[in-house]
């Protein structure tokens, strides 16, 4: 069973930083790419970013320029490193996992992130 687990998020002022974690565990589990998703209040899922372990990393059009992906392929782990947080950024968060480039099929359970302005 594919189990995917968050940490990191929290409360933070407009302009302040947080760092996600994100790993992934299972039986023989292996991944093509890993990225971060987020849902903000009476909104719908947004894109946020993407790491493709054998290419590169995308981004939200909201997010560029202040969050970085980053990741450890043999960990199958990912992180999220969101500077310059704005209250827009106020979400759940939620990890995903794509493990072999057919899309993201496996989710985390999210993890809260609150900016306060």
């Amino acid at each position: 069973q594919v189990q995917l687990v968050e940490s990191g998020g929290g409360l933070v002022q407009a302009g302040g930083s947080l760092r996600l974690s994100c790993a992934a565990s299972g039986r023989a589990f292996s991944t093509y790419a890993m990225g971060w998703f987020r849902q903000g209040p009476g909104k719908e899922r947004e894109f946020v970013a993407r790491l493709v372990w054998s290419d590169s990393s995308t981004y939200g059009d909201s997010v560029k320029g202040r969050f970085t992906i980053s990741g450890e392929h043999v960990k199958n782990t990912v992180y999220l490193q969101m500077n310059s947080l704005k209250p827009e950024d106020t979400a759940v968060y939620y990890c995903a996992a794509d493990p072999d480039n057919s899309g993201f099929r496996y989710w985390g359970q999210g993890t809260q992130v609150t900016v306060s302005s």
